[in-house]
């Protein structure tokens, strides 16, 4: 029987993110498939309360480690307990949802491991007991499945958005939580966190079913008055293209693309946005995908379900009206 699957519980501030929740709803189905237990690891603050919810959620056992180095995300001290407990234990698989901190930690991890990972997963399935990760590859133009090197531990980052997230069912026994020992002394430790500059108000990007973007197309930093109306109306998250953020006119946390984020909403509205290939990278799992520009022959038509040839500046407020009145607003 193969080793466990292990999944990494990011969580900030002692609450889970959504993605990791999704992530270990896919390890679940995967543990089925080789016959292995699923744990959740969860390091930091409310460790044990966040192991409670994963086990409810389908984990078979927890490991947790609330040690006052873990209080805040250190990949130095996250990446040394990480490998040293794969190290030990040896699990068949480690997963983890593709955020900016588990994307760290799991790549620091696998080298501490000697093993590789494969990141950005938008499927698992397994194969004559072989597990199996379907990924994009060329800017999402091509998916590749492809297979671990046997012998060693898969390290493998989830798209956030690519899988369901689990229900919650009946609480597990307390005794399925394990408590592990911090893998490095504060004194060893050379990075310190003074704080966190938060922007309230705002939907996360990763997180929005639904996603209003803007482009080029825009015109200027003025020129998102009408996605922000539209995102606010439809209780989404603004995003822009690597233009728009180049240019300076929106900040660069709501870049989509290939060197910003990697979004799945269920629906994504790309306003005056071009669509060439580094932005489709970013977006072009979505759902359904409404595109609005004046160019006819903008590349972003090919890949949009809909489309309307038009200014933005005209057809975005009557949208939002439109919207507001269905709602009754």
């Amino acid at each position: 029987m193969p080793a466990n699957i292990w999944v990494y519980i990011d969580q900030f501030q002692g609450e889970a993110l959504s993605a990791s929740w999704e992530t270990l709803g896919a390890a679940c189905e995967l543990g089925t498939g080789v016959q292995s237990k699923v744990v959740a690891l969860v390091f930091g603050v409310n460790a044990a309360a966040i192991a409670g919810e994963a086990l409810a959620r389908g984990a078979t056992a927890a490991l947790i480690c609330d040690d006052a180095t873990l209080a805040d995300f250190r990949v130095e001290a996250y990446a040394a307990l990480l490998s040293g407990l794969v190290a030990a234990r040896q699990p068949h698989a480690v997963l983890a949802p593709a955020t900016a901190r588990a994307r760290e930690l799991i790549a620091t991890a696998a080298i501490d491991s000697e093993t590789t990972v494969m990141a950005d997963a938008i499927g698992l399935a397994v194969q004559d007991g072989v597990v199996l990760v379907t990924r994009p590859v060329y800017a999402g133009k091509l998916l590749c499945t492809a297979s671990g090197v046997g012998g060693l531990p898969l390290f493998v980052t989830l798209r956030p958005r690519a899988f369901p997230k689990p229900s919650q069912g009946a609480v597990a026994p307390a005794d399925a939580i394990e408590r592990v020992q911090p893998a490095l002394a504060e004194g060893a430790l050379r990075v310190k966190v003074t704080g966190y500059d938060t922007v309230a108000g705002q939907v996360s990007l990763t997180d929005a079913s639904i996603i209003v973007s803007g482009g080029r197309g825009v015109g200027g930093p003025e020129g998102f008055g009408p996605v922000r109306e539209l995102a606010n109306v439809l209780g989404g998250a603004m995003g822009a293209s690597r233009a728009a953020v180049d240019a300076g006119w929106i900040a660069y946390s709501h870049q989509v693309g290939q060197t910003g984020k990697t979004v799945a909403p269920d629906l994504y509205v790309a306003c005056g946005i071009s669509g060439a290939i580094q932005h489709q990278a970013g977006m072009r799992t979505s759902k359904i995908i409404v595109a609005i520009n004046k160019d006819r022959e903008a590349p972003i038509f090919k890949l949009a379900k809909y489309g309307v040839v038009g200014d933005l500046f005209e057809v975005l407020p009557a949208l939002s009206a439109e919207v507001r009145r269905r709602l009754g607003r």
